[in-house]
């Protein structure tokens, strides 16, 4: 198992880590929206949030040389499953063919009253 670390994304505001690559696997910790130059969430709405989520987890991966390419699955979680329409409309700028499996849920809250959460799971080829 080892840990993966950038400061290119939010640290970790607890006790656990960005990401964990165990065997051919990456597995990334729930990233929401903040942004690692400011410590703060960005400005605007489910759009501008999930675009800084998966642009957290696109840098995590970076660091150990994969791409949003490597990701065979991604959970989503959702404040609101009204906001869907608009977080998929960014979520398909970060993906091509064939797009990772996904699971996509509304949950009570997040995080820091974020809007969007995204976790994902990676392969190293």
């Amino acid at each position: 198992m080892k840990v993966i670390s950038t400061t290119k994304a939010p640290a970790a505001i607890g006790p656990y880590s960005q990401a964990i690559k165990v065997g051919n696997l990456v597995y990334t910790s729930g990233q929401i929206p903040i942004d690692p130059a400011t410590g703060s969430f960005v400005e605007g709405g489910i759009k501008e949030q999930t675009r800084q989520s998966l642009t957290n987890i696109k840098a995590i991966l970076a660091e150990v040389g994969l791409s949003m390419g490597n990701v065979v699955k991604t959970t989503v979680f959702l404040a609101d499953m009204n906001d869907f329409a608009d977080m998929n409309a960014v979520y398909a700028e970060f993906f091509t063919e064939p797009y990772p499996a996904r699971s996509a849920v509304a949950v009570k809250t997040l995080p820091k009253g974020a809007l969007v959460e995204i976790e994902v799971v990676a392969e190293v080829e």
